[in-house]
């Protein structure tokens, strides 16, 4: 590792019950939550991820600063329920972590401070990948400073491609069918790719990039529903994966009891030849200790639509400064430093991205790590570095972030399902999703 990083060193219906029940208004919440700041802390805020990273880059930061920060997390299962509840309580917080997802949520509620007006903070924008900015943006409004992101990957097991006599990876949706079927009929797996359709919060991530591959997209730029539109791309992702289940049988039916997790143990176990998983897991799967296919599994670019391209989805995790603390000129000006240090540059590198990319593969949205040797030399121990980035280059943030995204969410995730299993139409099924999405967006 570096000496400049060693010496660095649940629901909406719940979210809606927490908010009513103690009476939200965004000037009383600042006001009581000023009052409640410790007097001599930063309160950070995160959920218990590289904990021992943050405690060991705390250390520098805390000489270098002459401020004190008191550190607190939970783990990520817990973390949004638990803060919603601080933040009601009027609990002491002055930086803490924020999904992507829960951005519309918890700047209308006024728990978060914009970041426009700290030009300190963002002059990084220009080093950072735009999903990454888009996703940090709501109302044109600007919340946080990234450390975390990733995208959906598309991966193969090169053993298998190369008994089944294929030369090179799919660069098309056809293409995989094609070459599933050959692996099929060889009998090298009975389902050769793997897809996780489960209903879990991984979801949207799946289909967001069949989606987006597909040329297409949910909603339009003002936020109407176009999913059921057949010009649009989400019509022809699901109709290609309703007929890999029931027309090619190359995807197993039982992938709508399949989540995540699971999905990347039975690639881990050789049972597939093609995964959609998200790119962190090539790690793992490359991995002797953890996988029976490890050295053979390669990325490939997401595969193209008739109509599309090799786009992928990204999701990323911003550091954040809550309203309190942005209405307290002085916590604002320690909060900022705090904020800087560890979303941009400290003596002049991303030190907290390097650490926690190569402490715990934890990857980046900065481009400047991609030129660092470093991390390539990290990387190229389980994957192409070159293949991460191309892919990254053609990530997209998800289109689907709004307040009532949870409910919605429950409502498409049916439909694809229904449509999967046969027991709908495809059109049926997205007809349901965007008159969903068209009501809740009026209500």
């Amino acid at each position: 590792m570096s000496n400049v990083v060693n010496r660095f060193g649940n629901s909406r219906r719940r979210f809606l019950q927490l908010s009513a029940g103690a009476g939200l208004a965004a000037s009383g919440l600042v006001g009581g939550m000023s009052r409640a700041f410790a007097a001599d802390s930063v309160n950070l805020h995160t959920w218990s991820a590289g904990v021992d990273t943050v405690k060991r880059l705390l250390v520098p930061f805390q000489k270098e600063s002459g401020l004190n920060v008191n550190y607190n997390n939970l783990p990520f299962a817990q973390y949004r329920e638990a803060m919603v509840t601080k933040f009601v309580g009027q609990a002491p917080i002055d930086v803490l972590w924020v999904s992507d997802g829960w951005l519309p949520e918890w700047a209308d509620a006024g728990w978060l401070a914009p970041l426009d007006g700290y030009p300190q903070l963002l002059k990084y924008n220009g080093e950072v990948q735009d999903f990454c900015t888009q996703s940090m943006r709501y109302k044109g409004r600007q919340y946080g400073l990234t450390y975390y992101t990733d995208y959906m990957a598309f991966l193969y097991d090169a053993d298998k491609l190369a008994k089944a006599g294929i030369a090179a990876p799919p660069a098309t949706w056809d293409e995989l069918v094609a070459q599933s079927l050959k692996i099929k009929n060889a009998g090298l797996s009975q389902y050769p790719l793997m897809l996780s359709m489960a209903r879990e919060s991984w979801l949207i991530e799946f289909m967001s990039s069949l989606v987006f591959s597909n040329g297409g997209r949910f909603v339009d730029d003002s936020g109407k529903a176009v999913m059921d539109d057949p010009k649009h791309g989400a019509v022809t992702s699901l109709q290609w994966v309703a007929d890999a289940v029931n027309k090619h049988h190359i995807v197993s039916p039982a992938c709508v009891e399949l989540g995540e997790l699971n999905g990347f143990k039975a690639v881990a176990s050789g049972n597939h030849a093609f995964a959609l998983l998200p790119r962190y897991r090539i790690q793992a799967l490359n991995d002797p200790r953890q996988s029976r296919v490890a050295g053979h599994i390669k990325q490939a670019l997401m595969p193209a639509g008739p109509n599309g391209s090799h786009a992928t989805v990204a999701w990323m995790r911003m550091h954040a400064m809550s309203a309190a603390a942005g209405a307290n000129k002085t916590r604002a000006a320690e909060a900022t430093r705090l904020i800087e240090a560890f979303g941009g540059r400290f003596d002049g590198q991303y030190a907290f991205q390097k650490a926690m990319f190569l402490d715990t593969g934890t990857a980046f949205g900065v481009k400047p790590l991609f030129n660092d040797p470093e991390v390539r030399t990290a990387y190229e121990k389980y994957g192409d570095f070159s293949m991460f980035q191309k892919q990254q280059d053609l990530a997209r943030k998800k289109d689907v972030i709004t307040r009532w995204f949870g409910e919605w969410d429950e409502t498409n995730g049916t439909a694809w399902q229904a449509a999967i299993l046969g027991q709908s139409s495809v059109a049926d099924a997205l007809k349901t999703s965007a008159q969903k999405w068209t009501a809740l967006s009026k209500a």
